[in-house]
């Protein structure tokens, strides 16, 4: 509804008009009179209003005066000016000022409705384009972040061969000299574990901050995955890789600071990987970050920690080996292939730091691995009974890889396995949203309840319903929509906001994009 203010010096010019005006439509509302420019200027600072009908001719600050005023506090507000005197000077003093409607006394009333009508159609006009352009902005805004997921996915997965740091800079309008990877990891204070809406308010933080703090480098945000997130720093300058711990130093204590201002009652690691000249390396980058992220465990003080050098593990003791078991059995669960291959070269490394290691040792560290590799398997229902035959006698590093070559074949197998299961995952995540479709859902809430990373769920989800999974959440939204719409007694407002949207413009927009009628219009052709 479009707020006006009546400004004439004569009580019965502003009566005559208010009651024109609000007999006229429901869309407009005379919200004020004034009986003078100073009382009007007092009125628009306060009130607001959308449109104002200015007499010229009043006593002590007049109409020209009083547009000029107001238009410096507030440059929207329109004026619609009336005046018995029909003098060029006066119309071309006002015009100066933006104004475009000038009616004459005595007015007739539908002069005053129709130039009335044309400056509420052109407010109106203006707020449309205002919220398409919004609306443009918001979905560049979205398809840019979730274009840069995707890119530092590729990275994670190692698939980056098909592109390079010069194509990448074409994208970006920039030159790409190098990149390297920080993974943000937070982690909970205490015992208690953090709520997935804690994670996704953290992770909408980490974006804005290290939009808002980042200047001279592009900066990719990945997904976020478990309570981490892997971050893309693409340097423009060759000097940047040389100096690149400055830089990402001056990054860490600037989120570090902004962080604890903030009460997440949790604490951020932050692992760094080296800088890299080609795009197919950055894969190297995102595993020491990993690792120096999992280096960290040991030292709970410490805030973040450089990478040394690709594969770097600095495990000093065989007492570690349960631990690397452990991680080394989940990255299988997992089907992570990357991540396997990592920790079994750290865990062939750490074996290998032992000068007088016999192939006696190396098999049976191996085959006690073995053995809870088909343990899990079982647990799993896969059938893989194989195990490499390994000879003491054989040279160590042919061991090592015949133990890699097994542990490649296994995950070979769980990936099948987890494929013919993701159907179930699948139908798994369709019902969390038919539940929660009325919360903020996000992707990543959803993969994160079905235990798949956001970047593989988006393309199962994709690939097994033919839609993406917005699309899905938006038709289970405009469907309990259209059901609530039978209660008469619910306004279109408390429907919008029951059903997850918090912007009733937007949700109009949706609706109409879906329905082909605007709210108003469906609940009129299917109630009455």
């Amino acid at each position: 509804m479009l707020k006006i203010l009546i400004v004439d010096d004569e009580i019965l010019e502003r009566t005559a008009l208010t009651k024109i005006i609000n007999r006229s439509s429901e869309d407009v509302m005379v919200i004020g009179e004034a009986p003078n420019g100073r009382i009007a200027i007092e009125m628009a600072t306060e009130h607001r209003p959308d449109i104002i009908f200015m007499d010229i001719k009043m006593p002590g600050i007049d109409g020209v005066q009083a547009v000029k005023a107001i238009k410096k506090i507030n440059p929207s507000i329109r004026f619609i000016m009336v005046s018995a005197f029909n003098t060029f000077e006066y119309a071309k003093e006002v015009m100066q000022q933006g104004v475009k409607e000038y009616i004459l006394k005595p007015s007739r009333k539908q002069d005053i409705l129709a130039a009335l009508e044309r400056v509420c159609t052109e407010i109106l006009e203006e707020s449309k384009q205002r919220e398409e352009q919004q609306s443009l902005r918001d979905n560049l805004d979205r398809a840019v972040s979730i274009a840069q997921k995707e890119w530092v996915s590729t990275v994670l997965v190692n698939q980056v061969q098909d592109i390079t740091f010069d194509e990448w800079g074409q994208l970006l309008g920039v030159e790409i000299t190098s990149g390297y990877i920080m993974l943000f990891s937070l982690r909970p204070k205490g015992m208690t574990e953090l709520s997935a809406d804690q994670k996704q308010n953290w992770y909408l933080w980490l974006k804005d901050t290290l939009n808002s703090v980042m200047m001279k480098q592009e900066v990719m945000v990945g997904p976020l995955t478990d309570s981490q997130v892997p971050v893309l720093f693409l340097c423009k300058k060759a000097t940047e890789k040389v100096h690149f711990k400055t830089n990402a130093l001056a990054v860490i204590d600037n989120l570090n600071r902004l962080f604890e201002k903030k009460s997440y009652h949790a604490e951020l690691r932050i692992g760094v990987g080296l800088p890299y000249n080609h795009a197919h390396e950055l894969n190297k980058s995102y595993l020491e970050a990993l690792m120096a992220l999992q280096q960290m465990a040991k030292t709970p003080e410490r805030k973040y920690l450089f990478a040394v050098k690709q594969g770097s593990a600095e495990l000093s003791s065989s007492s570690e080996v349960l631990e690397i078991e452990k991680k080394l059995l989940e990255a299988v669960r997992q089907g992570d292939v990357n991540q396997v291959l990592f920790i079994f070269e750290s865990f062939a490394e750490m074996l290998a730091e032992d000068k007088n290691i016999k192939g006696s040792s190396v098999k049976k560290a191996f085959d006690e691995m073995f053995i809870l590799v088909s343990r899990m398997l079982h647990d799993l229902g896969i059938s893989y009974e194989r195990t490499p035959a390994i000879e003491e006698s054989e040279d160590i590093m042919a061991i090592f890889e015949k133990g890699k070559a097994h542990l490649l074949a296994v995950v070979h197998q769980v990936q099948i396995w987890r494929n013919d299961h993701a159907k179930g995952m699948l139908h798994k995540a369709k019902e969390y949203i038919e539940i929660h479709y009325a919360d903020s859902l996000t992707l990543e809430q959803v993969a994160e309840y079905v235990e798949l990373s956001p970047f593989y769920f988006s393309k199962l989800f994709k690939d097994r319903f033919g839609m993406t999974f917005i699309d899905y959440l938006t038709e289970i939204r405009i469907k309990h929509a259209k059901a609530e719409m039978v209660d008469p007694g619910k306004s279109l407002k408390e429907i919008c906001y029951s059903i997850g949207y918090k912007d009733p413009n937007y949700f109009s927009r949706v609706f109409k994009k879906h329905t082909g009628l605007s709210p108003t219009e469906f609940r009129k052709v299917t109630v009455g």
